[in-house]
């Protein structure tokens, strides 16, 4: 039985989104959330700069923490170098966040579906490669928003959201043609699910929003070779905890953290420069 911790990694709060779930399934095991706030939106970042920079951060985090599993709770990363890290760290266990793009395929009843992402997502091979493999039949609609994960990172903190620029962003996935309208959303960055209930307020109509959280945190129980016995009484025997990449620490993101349940270390050294 293994009972390293699980490390998950975003560019922000993102992939709390996904760790809740995973409390659910595995509440037995230690968690480390690292942020790469310094080096927040990567939806924007070129490709080269990103892995480079993504590699030294995990060069870092793996000497120090080794954990059981890495989970990439990131989209924007997930679909640029999750080869490259494998490659990089062949010892390591990672799981991705990829679009839930063949869920959508399988539940849409117009065959009209729409990917809500970063702009980074949106033109990523790999994305189209999803597409083509799994929802060929259908009209795939890639939105890029630049705005959303900022959006998200207000909101957790206690800031108001413009809803009349949140619903600007949302606008491209809804499609109608020749009778025919989107029907299905899938929810392509972690930070997304912090939103859900403003996008639903902000719909031009009913539709089905995927958050795969779920089913990664599933995924991820899979991969772990724990004891039935201990989860079924679980005991968490360390505390877990977060490590950010940026030096300017808020109290309203400690407070964040704080919430669901993880202990902000500090005065931890990434080796990288701020963005």
């Amino acid at each position: 039985m293994d009972l390293r911790p699980v490390l998950f990694f975003d560019s922000g709060v993102g992939g709390l989104t996904v760790l809740r779930e995973a409390r659910v399934f595995i509440p037995e095991i230690q968690f480390i959330y690292v942020a790469d706030d310094a080096g927040f939106p990567y939806g924007n970042w070129e490709e080269n700069v990103l892995k480079e920079r993504i590699l030294k951060i995990f060069t870092n985090l793996l000497t120090h923490y080794n954990p059981a599993l890495c989970v990439i709770a990131c989209n924007t990363v997930s679909t640029l170098m999750m080869a490259d890290l494998r490659q990089n760290f062949p010892h390591v266990l990672f799981v991705g966040t990829v679009p839930a793009i063949k869920s959508a395929a399988e539940q849409t009843k117009s065959g009209f579906i729409s990917v809500l992402a970063t702009p980074g997502t949106v033109k990523r091979a790999y994305t189209n490669e999803l597409i083509n493999s799994f929802a060929g039949q259908c009209h795939v609609q890639l939105v890029g928003s630049e705005k959303l994960a900022g959006f998200a990172e207000d909101y957790l903190r206690g800031k108001s959201i413009d809803l009349e620029e949140l619903k600007k962003e949302i606008l491209p996935c809804f499609v109608e043609k020749n009778g025919k309208y989107t029907d299905v959303i899938v929810l392509a960055c972690t930070h997304y699910p912090f939103l859900i209930k403003f996008f639903r307020e902000q719909a031009l109509w009913s539709v089905k929003w995927i958050d795969p959280a779920k089913a990664i945190a599933k995924h991820i129980r899979s991969l772990l070779p724990l004891s039935e016995k201990i989860h079924q009484h679980p005991m968490k025997k360390y505390q877990d905890f977060a490590l950010l990449t940026s030096k300017n620490i808020t109290s309203s993101t400690e407070h964040l953290l704080k919430g669901f349940g993880l202990k902000l270390m500090k005065g931890v050294d990434f080796e990288i420069q701020d963005q």
